[in-house]
């Protein structure tokens, strides 16, 4: 298939040259020519540089939340740049505004909202969730933000740079929200986290809703990373309690870059109620002329941003709908039954302990020896087999910190000499991983 999309992205670029050449010929100015010598130079300095990567595109890596864009998306996303769209107003891109616009019906629909919503495209999740925040200010300016002490990190540190108040709410042993340690008349919005990025964990939506809804304070829901299991929520593979009462959330952000097959950065957020509307009124001196319609610039806390991930999420979307059955939920299902064939691997090995079943496609374990008795001997282990895999370039992980006081709740038997425990994680983004898995855990066992 790569080389079919290589050589219909290479007509796609004729085409489009064509069209660029129908407004007449003209010389490219000699300030911008680069020689040949140089140019060949250059690429030939920069493909030897790029190998330094790690092989994101291949199962082998199974580290952090990294994965290569698919053909589709890269290709359409290298045709606009080669025009390089503007998405902040139309006279800055009308056809890939225009493709936004379809895009954001598409998510709205995805996530259970109805025709009446506000929603656009952000140049990543964290300016979404600011955005989101943003709005949760303007609406309750007196009020502070909660979010779980597994929410990401950038929800205190955006709640600082917006100068709101924030409070942190404790998780419970079994995954709840601890909502005795707050005083909820001081709360205006509540963040709840679809998939956390460190243990891709789904925190209890229906939880959150009814203590909301009982003290008047909105929700916002982070699925930056986990947006997209949706489309498995009456699948037998995830929980799916929380992904169907996402339409009762007053905002949400997903990040395409992340699950939805993107280039960096494709970030969403969309908007429950569209009268929130009212805080992004503006004006621009130079920019909405050309139109009567809606400008995206007008509903959004961005100014400029790249149409060209407009256009490659609207070619993936023509490629793959949010179905269960067919597009994206066939390769969300393969991820996490990588994770839960992972999961069954690892419960029957010698040499690894599972640290926590898996809620979507995050792995968290360990490595042990007949010797390994304590928590200081398992963060030694795990970093000796996370760099043993980088060093042969036969597998790459990444590792993840965890308290002592979680770690030995789940694992009593090992002594708790450390504050923390340093353990290995597999985030398994691809639909390949699953084929792959087998051979990753053996690969891992081999280097403890």
């Amino acid at each position: 298939m790569q080389s079919n999309i290589s050589q219909q992205f290479s007509k796609a670029l004729d085409d489009l040259q064509q069209w660029k050449n129908s407004f007449g010929a003209f010389s490219l100015d000699e300030s911008l020519q680069v020689y040949p010598d140089t140019s060949a130079k250059v690429f030939n300095e920069l493909i030897d540089r790029l190998k330094g990567n790690f092989p994101f595109h291949h199962p082998v890596y199974a580290g952090q939340m990294l994965k290569s864009p698919h053909d589709i998306a890269w290709a359409a996303y290298a045709l606009a740049s080669s025009i390089n769209p503007n998405n902040h107003a139309l006279d800055g891109g009308p056809p890939s505004s225009e493709m936004e616009k379809e895009i954001m019906p598409m998510l709205a629909k995805f996530f259970g909202y109805g025709d009446t919503f506000l929603g656009h495209l952000t140049s990543s999740g964290t300016i979404g969730n600011l955005e989101a925040l943003w709005i949760a200010r303007k609406l309750h300016p007196a009020k502070k933000i909660a979010f779980s002490s597994n929410a990401h990190y950038t929800h205190g540190r955006m709640c600082e740079v917006l100068g709101i108040e924030s409070e942190t709410i404790p998780i419970t042993p079994d995954g709840k929200f601890d909502f005795s340690t707050i005083e909820a008349s001081e709360i205006g919005t509540l963040v709840v986290t679809l998939g956390t990025t460190g243990l891709g964990e789904v925190e209890p939506l229906d939880q959150a809703l009814a203590w909301a809804r009982e003290h008047n304070i909105r929700i916002h829901i982070d699925a930056a990373y986990g947006g997209f299991f949706r489309c498995l929520k009456d699948s037998e593979l995830i929980d799916g309690t929380s992904w169907k009462l996402m339409q009762e959330a007053d905002s949400i952000v997903v990040d395409p870059h992340k699950h939805g097959l993107q280039p960096y950065g494709c970030g969403a957020v969309i908007f429950k109620d569209p009268a929130v509307g009212r805080f992004y009124k503006h004006d621009s001196p130079y920019t909405y002329f050309t139109s009567d319609d809606l400008h995206l610039g007008e509903i959004s806390l961005e100014c400029s941003r790249a149409g060209a991930a407009a256009v490659a999420f609207w070619a993936t979307l023509q490629c793959f709908p949010l179905e269960e059955n067919s597009g994206f939920g066939p390769i969300l299902a393969k991820c996490r039954k990588a994770a839960i064939y992972g999961y069954s691997l690892i419960v029957d090995s010698k040499k690894l302990k599972a640290y926590k079943k898996p809620e979507l496609d995050i792995l968290t374990y360990f490595p042990i020896q007949e010797t390994t008795k304590s928590i200081s001997q398992i963060s030694t282990l795990s970093r000796k087999v996370f760099q043993k895999g980088m060093e042969d370039q036969s597998f790459y992980l990444s590792l993840y910190k965890v308290s002592t006081e979680d770690f030995t709740r789940l694992h009593p038997e090992f002594e708790p000499d450390e504050k923390t425990v340093t353990i290995l994680r597999s985030v398994l983004m691809r639909p390949e991983h699953h084929d792959f898995i087998p051979e990753l855990i053996r690969r891992i066992e081999n280097a403890i």
